[in-house]
């Protein structure tokens, strides 16, 4: 049986992920030229994990990338996936447990519900980088937001875009179900047990089916 539901953020519930390779592939290119493709290898991983990996020691720089960060969130457009409020309404009405888990933090969350004030009530339990001490492709957030329902992860569906989300679903020995809003259908189909561009031909039934969790 399913009994909860775990949501990435960008590129899950929001098709942001665009603007942040945007923003990211400049960053990347004025201060680590020397490792290109770095804004696709960081999805995933919190500011300061990103920060003690690649730009250690580099404390003014942290600084200005903090600084454009948070002015460009306070931009960005948060537009939900096609198909997702009706998807997790169809999950509640089936007695599902439904939390955001992702690796933005609180700060960047305020943007989400000043654009959103019905966000925080489309779910459960929301869970941020504050809550976790490893990032993705660790399956530690999925471990806890599984914890946070007291449910087994068998019972539980991970939904994901990116290949450090979709391994730290994969970790935590959950369903696995990717996204094609960031990465190619076929470039992601391995990493997941069932792919889809969107929520608009999925259900709480045919999750159900596909899982094997009836």
């Amino acid at each position: 049986m399913i009994k909860v539901a775990l949501f990435d953020l960008d590129g899950v519930v929001f098709d942001t992920e665009p603007q942040y390779t945007i923003f990211w592939n400049g960053i990347c290119r004025e201060f680590r030229p020397d490792l290109p493709g770095l804004e696709h290898q960081i999805k995933g991983q919190t500011l300061i994990q990103i920060y003690d990996k690649y730009f250690s020691g580099l404390k003014d720089v942290q600084t200005v990338i903090t600084r454009r960060l948070n002015e460009y969130e306070k931009r960005m457009e948060y537009r939900y996936i096609a198909g997702l409020e009706d998807f997790l309404k169809d999950l509640k009405r089936n007695g599902v447990h439904t939390a955001v888990v992702t690796s933005s933090n609180l700060e960047k969350m305020e943007c989400v519900y000043a654009q959103h004030p019905e966000f925080s009530a489309l779910f459960d339990r929301i869970l941020t980088a504050e809550d976790f001490s490893k990032s993705k492709p660790d399956p530690d957030c999925y471990l806890k937001g599984a914890r946070a329902f007291d449910e087994e992860v068998a019972h539980c569906v991970g939904f994901e875009d990116s290949f450090n989300g979709l391994k730290a679903v994969r970790a935590a020995g959950m369903f696995t179900v990717g996204l094609s809003t960031t990465n190619l259908a076929e470039d992601i189909a391995s990493y997941a047990d069932y792919v889809m561009s969107d929520y608009t031909d999925i259900d709480y039934s045919k999750l159900v089916e596909l899982a094997h969790l009836s």
